[in-house]
């Protein structure tokens, strides 16, 4: 009986052990078909989760709201957003926190044979925008319209608002005059024929905004910072690692081609051109730059956008030594 309970005893402690050794799990609740999945298709493909010590599990939704929903439910442990809604939520006091993933932004594309060659002669046109009327590129396009040539695109076009896919097939077709979308949606247009009347961060720089500041990114909860720092800090190093590979490794883009729904090879390498474009820098946030373009957003958007938001709350970023 002692050397029954002797083993039994030992057994347990090899499963406790065992357990205690495994990563921690991350749970990513990420867009179906969302240029993240390939970072995060390249994370778990070359085991940089492991590497970090963690177990990366992505969770595929069908839209921003569904994984903003099971993050705020507890359903997810990261999602990907811009940071202007992490401020908003730190200014609500949610304890969200911003890992830098990509500053790639999207534009005006125009029909190539389209007399534009400013926003101004969009005016009385038909412009498509990803999106509602609170979309960020649509305010700061805006605001270039307003700063460059003295006109109110809301006022002086028609505007229809739909989704990313909607908004690109319409493009194509010809329906619209002028069309803003995400980024690669735009590089698809591009390849497809369309040509680019304006760029976003071209807008932005001429607003006194930084285009290098990081829109996109990783949001993670700040009690996961304090409980399982090593965790945080194991995500932003994996997907730098994935950054890295994906900026340099032709081969490991062949190896995607098939989840980046790329019907031509110029529609294919628009693609990766335009990811690599929007990797940020490695280092910290400039906070001076993120704090101008929060303050354009209240200005343009107020409370519907920002919410409580005055300033840029402190924490926003994880910061190198965070």
């Amino acid at each position: 009986m002692f050397f029954k309970a002797l083993t039994g005893a030992m057994a347990a402690a090899v499963v406790a052990t065992a357990a205690f050794a495994e990563d921690p799990t991350l749970r990513a609740s990420v867009l179906k078909f969302g240029t993240v999945t390939w970072e995060l298709n390249t994370i778990k493909h070359h085991g940089f989760d492991a590497a970090h010590g963690f177990d990366l599990q992505v969770q595929g939704v069908a839209g921003g709201s569904a994984a903003k929903v099971a993050f705020q439910g507890g359903e997810a442990d990261v999602i990907v957003s811009d940071w202007l809604w992490v401020a908003r939520q730190r200014a609500a006091g949610k304890d969200y926190l911003f890992i830098p993933y990509s500053k790639a932004v999207g534009g005006v594309m125009v029909p190539d044979d389209s007399p534009a060659q400013s926003l101004s002669d969009l005016s009385g046109r038909k412009i498509g925008i990803a999106g509602g009327p609170l979309d960020k590129s649509w305010l700061i396009l805006r605001a270039h319209a307003e700063k460059t040539y003295g006109i109110d695109l809301k006022a002086d076009t028609k505007q229809v608002f739909a989704a990313p896919p909607l908004i690109f097939k319409s493009a194509l077709s010809g329906e619209l005059d002028g069309a803003i979308n995400f980024w690669h949606f735009l590089a698809k247009m591009e390849a497809s024929g369309m040509r680019k009347l304006v760029d976003v961060a071209d807008a932005a720089t001429d607003l006194g905004l930084d285009p290098d500041t990081p829109l996109l990114g990783y949001v993670v909860k700040g009690e996961m910072l304090r409980d399982m720092p090593d965790l945080v800090k194991g995500l932003a190093a994996a997907s730098r690692d994935a950054k890295n590979l994906l900026a340099t490794d032709d081969a490991e883009w062949d190896r995607l081609r098939d989840k980046m729904n790329a019907k031509t090879d110029a529609q294919f390498e628009a693609l990766k051109a335009g990811f690599r474009a929007g990797i940020p820098a490695p280092g910290p946030v400039d906070e001076d730059a993120a704090a101008r373009m929060l303050a354009l957003m209240i200005e343009l958007g107020g409370k519907e956008l920002m919410g409580e938001a005055q300033e840029l709350p402190a924490g926003t970023f994880l910061q190198s030594g965070s």
